[in-house]
């Protein structure tokens, strides 16, 4: 008996040697996302999909379980921003997607490259209405570059590979697909998969457009006797920043920047501007707008002299000339266009023009030092409840050369950016150009999985933290430290003051005044590190220790409910 056993054991690992080696879909999406550098999902479970999570154990791939699919997509578009690789999170079918829509549409407007795989019910369940079936692809074409369905196993990983290719094609965005249950879960032969190579599936990005206009724009910025460049989100999201501070300094241009591309110069550089961007605007005979469109914060390119020479670079064609007439427009990499200029300039007497324009750095300078003198001391202000000046201050001088900071709010975060500056290059995020509150905590996970060598401070407003705020649990499990800030005045001020513009006082809180929540002691119930602050001398205390907690934290800063930042005074939507 013995004898015959063992003959049957020694033949066994044969005969599954024989065996066509098979592979489930799950695993073909882990495969693919390893092969495009992927090393994290954000996901929250659901039966269509726990397949992609057996595969992503198998290819080494972290998956953190959120507690809102909105979160999970936040975090994708927050892990491409900050790693420059695609993010990428995983949801269910029907709820599970649709609970993502708005993380997927943010990642459209602010141009960040994400890909959203959702479940679906079988094929032999198709318009039968299985569990959670929805029209996914039809509902996420209108807020992605590629949205697709994929329908056969074999094909899994090579439509991965074709979403990220699409995600990536100029201007970057997200991409959607969905696969079915029965996708996933089936098993082919692995021969008969299509795996995508690392680094195989995509052309070079970048690109400077035509030579000839490269030559046109060098002798525009030679021939200038008052240039400035606005630097863009899209500097950041290509890597341009080196390209950058290289260009403004050869050539001595004052710069100013917005978006994810503040802190491409530090605070200090001689050739970084920040209060002086209206008065430059106004008086510049030559302004280059690179990686920005002319929307809403440009005043739809009205706030330009229409007497000046107007150039706009970008890495998306239909932004170039929308909104304002421009007198050269240039499609490709902000980054390789810069230095492409800069080197043209070379020999063209870029030096002399260059020496020549210190009288205009020297004039916005003094503009500058004019603004901040009469900017300090509302800074400085000792009035309690906390004015958000003064909180935004506190938070400016608590950072180091290795936080990034992150606005999320209304009206708290519309006073720190002017006066909240990153110490360096991709150390500022906030939502984009759709204006989504809830993006703070999810940035935040998302910052510190891809770099956990560097501080996070968020600062949030008291209505926004609601959105998202229970991650914060997802923060504490994965033992993910940050520092946030809650600016809480118990009111959406942001709305509030419209409506007191539009209405009156007496209905100037209607659908907009919130209760005193104390998210300190959430903080606390959640494992993490809590503080109430309600003098503006305690705010850098506070800070202090919640960065020594090593804990997730929130600082519960009561604020001025009645005071209102220029810029929610000035938008136009109220006008």
């Amino acid at each position: 008996m013995t004898a015959t056993s063992t003959a049957v054991q020694a033949e066994a690992p044969a005969a599954r040697g024989a065996e066509t080696e098979t592979i489930s879909g799950g695993h073909l999406v882990a495969k693919a996302l390893r092969a495009e550098g992927i090393d994290v999902i954000f996901t929250l479970c659901g039966g269509h999909i726990i397949d992609i999570y057996d595969g992503c154990i198998d290819e080494g791939i972290k998956v953190v379980d959120v507690r809102h699919e909105q979160v999970a997509a936040h975090a994708a578009d927050g892990y491409a921003r900050v790693t420059g690789r695609p993010g990428c999170a995983v949801v269910t079918a029907g709820p599970g997607t649709t609970d993502a829509v708005t993380g997927v549409a943010n990642a459209l407007r602010a141009e960040s490259p994400m890909l959203l795989i959702g479940g679906q019910g079988a094929l032999n369940q198709h318009r039968m209405g299985s569990l959670q079936d929805l029209p996914h692809v039809d509902i996420m074409k209108p807020i992605t570059k590629f949205a697709s369905s994929v329908l056969t196993t074999e094909r899994v990983a090579d439509m991965c590979s074709m979403a990220f290719r699409e995600a990536l094609a100029g201007a970057p965005g997200p991409a959607y697909l969905e696969i079915g249950r029965d996708i996933l879960d089936a098993k082919v032969p692995l021969e008969s998969a299509v795996i995508p190579q690392p680094g195989h599936y995509r052309a070079s990005t970048k690109s400077t457009g035509d030579p000839n206009d490269i030559d046109r724009l060098a002798e525009i910025l030679i021939k200038a006797d008052r240039p400035c460049v606005l630097l863009g989100s899209q500097v950041w999201t290509a890597r341009g920043a080196e390209a950058a501070q290289d260009f403004v300094r050869r050539l001595n241009i004052p710069a100013f920047m917005n978006g994810a591309a503040r802190g491409t110069l530090p605070p200090g550089d001689p050739h970084h501007f920040h209060q002086t961007r209206r008065f430059a605007f106004k008086n510049a005979d030559v302004i280059l707008i690179v990686g920005t469109p002319f929307d809403f914060r440009m005043g739809y390119g009205k706030r330009l002299s229409q007497d000046a020479t107007v150039v706009q670079v970008d890495m998306d064609y239909r932004t170039v000339g929308k909104n304002r007439d421009v007198s050269l427009g240039l499609v490709g990499d902000p980054g390789a266009i810069m230095t492409a200029v800069a080197d043209a300039a070379e020999g063209r007497g870029a030096k002399g023009a260059a020496r020549d324009r210190e009288s205009w750095l020297q004039t916005l300078r003094d503009e500058e030092q004019k603004a901040k003198e009469e900017r300090l001391p509302k800074l400085m202000r000792e009035d309690a409840p906390v004015h958000p000046l003064r909180l935004a201050h506190e938070i400016n001088e608590f950072l180091t050369d290795n936080t990034v900071y992150i606005g999320d709010g209304g009206d708290v975060v519309t006073f720190s950016g002017g006066v909240v500056q990153p110490r360096g290059p991709g150390l500022w995020m906030d939502p984009g150009p759709l204006g989504t509150l809830g993006v703070g905590v999810p940035f935040a996970m998302a910052s510190k999985l891809a770099r956990p060598d560097r501080e996070v401070v968020c600062l949030f407003g008291d209505g926004t933290f609601s959105l998202t705020g229970w991650d914060f649990e997802t923060m504490v499990r994965f033992d993910l430290p940050f520092i946030g800030v809650v600016g809480n005045n118990s009111y959406m001020n942001q709305i509030r003051y419209g409506q007191i513009q539009k209405y009156g006082e007496e209905r100037g809180d209607v659908g907009n005044k919130l209760g005193d929540v104390k998210y300190d002691l959430f903080a606390k119930m959640l494992g993490g590190y809590g503080e109430e602050v309600r003098e503006p001398k305690e705010i850098r205390p506070a800070l202090e220790r919640a960065r020594e907690s090593g804990k997730p934290a929130l600082i519960n800063v009561w604020i001025d409910q009645n005071a209102f930042a220029p810029g929610t005074m000035n938008q136009t939507m109220y006008k």
